[in-house]
């Protein structure tokens, strides 16, 4: 081999070791803490949750709800309400007319009609007694009782302050109104806020 082979084929080498190098130095920083909400499926939460109990929070919704997708864009976007979903929740995403079948308690929940527009799974059913609005998000206890079902959009704020109520367990001793007067929440209950039913 020459000299002028051997002097190519280092600095071909030296080349490919600069790109590498660069390439990992580079790389953006990622922030701290989570990007998204730890969406999971209904089965998975069941799971994780034999393993390690937290309280479940569903957020029920369909292809086609305009203010589904206006919580998508905002609400579940907030780094706040990321971090303390993730670190006090199981989060669980339920598309309510989902062709999915559900085993839960020795029952399968399916979608009886699953080709007919508008046609609804059982769990998503049950979980909201029947009253199909979108989107509606369900709170559950760490042994899958159900806490309260909130219908409509939930704005950021009022999300945190649902979530900490639940979260906390300030359910057990203090109603939801009075829980939002001690936070300093005067806004009167028919204002589209959700109506906490615990």
């Amino acid at each position: 081999m020459n000299r002028g082979m051997l002097k190519s084929k280092s600095i071909v080498f030296l080349l490919i070791g600069l790109v590498f190098i660069a390439s990992v130095s580079f790389k953006p920083a990622t922030k701290p803490g989570a990007l998204s909400i730890n969406w999971m499926t209904w089965d998975m939460a069941v799971k994780l949750n034999k393993e390690h109990p937290k309280k479940i929070f569903i957020d029920i919704y369909t292809q086609w709800c305009g203010w589904c997708k206006r919580m998508d864009q905002t609400t579940y976007l907030d780094k706040d309400v990321i971090n303390y979903m993730n670190a006090n929740f199981y989060a669980v995403r339920l598309d309510a007319e989902t062709k999915d079948t559900f085993h839960f308690n020795n029952h399968a929940f399916v979608n009886q009609n699953p080709g007919e527009r508008g046609s609804v799974n059982e769990l998503a059913y049950s979980l909201m007694d029947g009253k199909m609005e979108y989107p509606t998000t369900v709170y559950m206890d760490e042994n899958f009782a159900r806490l309260s079902v909130a219908p409509g959009y939930l704005a950021t704020s009022e999300l945190k302050t649902v979530l900490t109520y639940f979260a906390e367990n300030k359910y057990k001793t203090i109603t939801y109104d009075d829980y939002k007067k001690s936070m300093g929440i005067t806004a009167p209950a028919d204002n589209g806020s959700p109506k906490i039913d615990h």
